[in-house]
Formats: C-alpha cells, sequence, structure tokens
C-alpha cells in the first residue's frame, strides 16, 4: 500500500489580498489533501517567526533566501511513496523555508506533487526548482495552483485534481 507526506509551509497574519487570517492559505489545502489521501503532514516552520504584518513579512522572506532555518527537518522520508509539496510563491518560486526542509532528503524513485497558493503567479518556477532539489524523485508535470483568496474553498478543486 502507497504511503503519501504533505510537506508545506504555510503562514497566518496578514497576506497578500486576503488581509489579515489566522490559518495561512496553503495550510487549507493541505487539509485538503491528507482529508482526501490520508497523508500524514508536517509543516516546515521558520525558526524566527515572520512579523505579522505582510510588508515586513516580504523584506524578512527576501533576506531568508539560500538561508532559511526551521524548527524541525525531516531526516527520513524512506515510508513514504508520494510526496506532496506545498507552498505559497514567494518571488516566483516556494517559501525559503521549503529549500531547507527538502535539503538532504532522499527522493529516489518517490513521486512528487506539487501545489501552489498564490494571488496571480501560478506555480511560477516552483515545479522546476521542486525537481531540482528532489534529485531521484518523478516529479509530476502538472501541480496545482490555487489562488490564496479562493484556498478556504479550494476542496473540489484538490479532489479534481488528486
Amino acid at each position: 500500500m502507497s504511503k503519501s507526506l504533505i510537506i508545506y509551509f504555510s503562514r497566518a497574519d496578514e497576506n497578500y489580498s486576503v488581509g489579515y487570517i489566522d490559518k495561512g492559505n496553503t495550510e487549507y489545502v493541505a487539509e485538503f489533501v491528507q482529508e482526501l489521501t490520508g497523508a500524514d503532514m508536517f509543516k516546515v516552520e521558520p525558526a524566527v517567526p515572520y512579523a505579522a504584518d505582510y510588508k515586513t513579512c516580504i523584506e524578512e522572506a527576501k533576506k531568508r533566501v539560500g538561508n532559511a532555518p526551521i524548527k524541525e527537518k525531516l531526516t527520513d522520508i524512506s515510508a513514504y511513496d508520494t510526496i506532496y509539496v506545498m507552498s505559497p510563491i514567494y518571488w516566483g518560486t516556494y517559501a525559503p523555508e521549503v529549500e531547507t526542509a527538502l535539503e538532504g532528503l532522499d527522493f529516489s524513485n518517490k513521486r512528487v506533487r506539487v501545489i501552489s497558493t498564490h494571488e496571480g503567479s501560478g506555480l511560477a518556477s516552483m515545479p522546476r526548482d521542486v525537481k531540482k532539489m528532489c534529485k531521484g524523485a518523478t516529479v509530476d508535470a502538472k501541480g496545482l495552483a490555487i489562488k490564496g483568496s479562493q484556498a478556504k474553498n479550494a476542496r473540489k478543486t484538490v479532489e479534481g485534481w488528486l
């Protein structure tokens, strides 16, 4: 029997286009994937939380590209066949913390599926960048992009994609 894992980054507080939210848009979508697939979940959390306001957050995130420490790191994904990598789009790709989470993991013979939340960027270069990080994996050519402002109500969209 195939086992799946969701690796996701999501941020609450002030988000572009949706204002202040208690739960990040990507987290809603990750929960739909979990409900529909039974996958385990791993939430990528920054070692130092971002500021609550959007403008300060994006400035902080720019400084973390290439050096984004996280609270906890996965070390072994050998029990999983399918990995969902999920993130909001930050400057054309996933959040910097996602790269930190993926570094050093053995993706040999894994299937990787990519999901983004965004407000106009679609998947951007996230599938290509995930493919670079997940050496040895088969990264699905068709990812799923969901507008953050529609994330709370995207269960049917997720179900159709799965």
